[in-house]
C-alpha cells in the first residue's frame, strides 16, 4: 500500500487549504485513514483520523475537517483558520479497518500501518 500526500504549500494566516492522499495497492474501503503533522523540533502530532467507510471521523483537531472519496481512493484534511503554529510537514497514514477498541489508540503512531511521505505547510503571519 502507497500513499502518496499532497497540497501543502505557502499560506497567509486566516487561510485554508486543502491537503489529500492518495492511497494506491490496496483496497482504499478497507483502511481507516489519519493525518498526522510534524512541526520543526517538535514531536509527531496526531491530528485526526476518518473510518474506512467515512461514517466516522475521530479527535479531529479543530478547526480543521478530514473526509474521503472511497471512489477516488483519497482521503482529504481540510486546514481551516490556518496560524502559523499550524506550520508542520503533514502525514497521512493508513490502517486496515479492524477492531480497535480503544478509538484513543488512533492517536499512536504504532496503530497506523502505512505512512504517506509528508506535504509541508508553511502559514505566515
Amino acid at each position: 500500500v502507497q500513499l502518496q500526500a499532497s497540497g501543502g504549500g505557502l499560506a497567509q494566516a486566516g487561510a485554508s487549504l486543502e491537503l489529500s492522499c492518495i492511497v494506491s495497492g490496496g483496497t482504499f474501503s478497507n483502511y481507516d485513514m489519519g493525518w498526522f503533522r510534524e512541526a520543526q523540533g517538535k514531536e509527531r502530532e496526531f491530528v485526526g483520523a476518518i473510518s474506512h467507510n467515512g461514517d466516522s471521523t475521530y479527535y479531529v483537531k479543530y478547526p480543521f475537517d478530514i473526509s474521503r472519496d472511497n471512489a477516488k481512493n483519497t482521503a482529504y484534511l481540510q486546514l481551516n483558520e490556518l496560524k502559523p503554529e499550524d506550520t508542520a510537514v503533514y502525514y497521512c497514514a493508513a490502517r486496515l479497518a479492524v477492531f480497535i477498541g480503544d478509538y484513543g489508540r488512533l492517536k499512536r503512531e504504532d496503530v497506523w500501518e502505512y505512512w504517506g511521505q509528508g506535504t509541508l505547510v508553511t502559514v505566515s503571519s
